[in-house]
């Protein structure tokens, strides 16, 4: 079911599509919806994915938010719920916005002025609360301007929230990945930053809140092995076949033997025997090929 106020009037582009998958999350879209509509920018759209929630949100939505596109389907997960947002979208940009997040007011104002200056891609600094708190990020998320793919192999460094795509850069990459539930913005980054430079805004602009129990990363065990998934998924594209690539090469294979180990340490604590030893030959694979200094045949297999 779909339920398009906006499209019944206009068909004009706007210039910042803001796309919030959600499900039941009812106790936190209101902040994320309200935090859209206090944006000093306002040529945006705003389409609200409502992933098979049962918790009301359709119903706030549709009393306190009657500007958004809201369209509902069956649970099929957050990377099914951003790409029917990106179907829907006018906006000569994409910006997603997490359904436990909110933006500062000046987020869609000083992102698309940074934007216009070309970039195909940039993201913000954020300010962290856990569990009620405000927190510092770790080192290891620091964010990054320019060529940033190397960066991007050990975690995600650009969160959903702050991160704002020209619309032609899903032509190019494709859609979110709808097999993974989880670490699906890993896969998205890879991809993108395989190709794109980013541009990183210095100013906080969002506020990601996180440890509560229904977040992805709290929800399931072994996210290396879908960030394996997404690292051979790069190998496989052939994006970095060139030769003068074949340093990032080697540093996909050697960050697929970091996390296969990680993995395999953990199935074998579990007790899962066939996945260990899986992992376990994944890693001795990968440290084969790249022993041969990446020029094996390893990333197309």
């Amino acid at each position: 079911m779909t339920k398009d106020k906006k499209r019944e009037t206009t068909n004009l582009p706007v210039t910042v599509s803001v796309i919030i998958p959600t499900y039941n999350r009812l106790w936190a879209i209101k902040d994320a919806v309200k935090s859209v509509h206090q944006q000093t920018y306002i040529d945006y759209e705003l389409i609200v994915v409502d992933d098979g929630s049962t918790d009301g949100t359709g119903e706030w939505i549709n009393k306190f938010a009657s500007d958004a596109i809201y369209i509902w389907q069956e649970n099929r997960g957050v990377s099914s719920a951003r790409n029917s947002g990106i179907a829907a979208a006018r906006g000569k940009y994409i910006a997603f916005l997490d359904s436990d997040d909110r933006w500062l007011p000046e987020k869609l104002a000083v992102q698309v002025e940074a934007m216009e200056g070309g970039d195909p891609v940039s993201h913000t600094e954020e300010i962290w609360i856990r569990d009620g708190r405000r927190v510092n990020p770790r080192v290891k998320h620091k964010k990054h301007s320019g060529n940033v793919f190397l960066k991007s192999l050990p975690l995600v460094i650009i969160s959903p929230s702050s991160v704002m795509i020209k619309s032609e850069v899903f032509d190019e990459v494709g859609l979110f990945d709808e097999n993974l539930l989880a670490a699906e913005d890993y896969d998205m980054w890879l991809r993108i930053t395989a190709i794109h430079p980013v541009h990183f805004i210095e100013t906080p602009l969002i506020i990601k809140n996180g440890g509560h129990k229904d977040q992805l990363s709290q929800k399931y065990w072994g996210l290396d092995m879908l960030r394996i998934y997404a690292l051979e998924k790069v190998l496989k594209s052939g994006v970095l076949d060139s030769e003068g690539r074949l340093e990032e090469r080697v540093a996909v294979m050697e960050e697929i033997v970091k996390k296969a180990v990680v993995v395999f340490k953990g199935a074998r604590k579990r007790g899962n025997v066939e996945g260990a030893t899986y992992f376990e030959n994944k890693a001795k694979e990968y440290e084969k090929y790249i022993k041969d200094k990446g020029e094996g045949d390893g990333e197309k297999k």
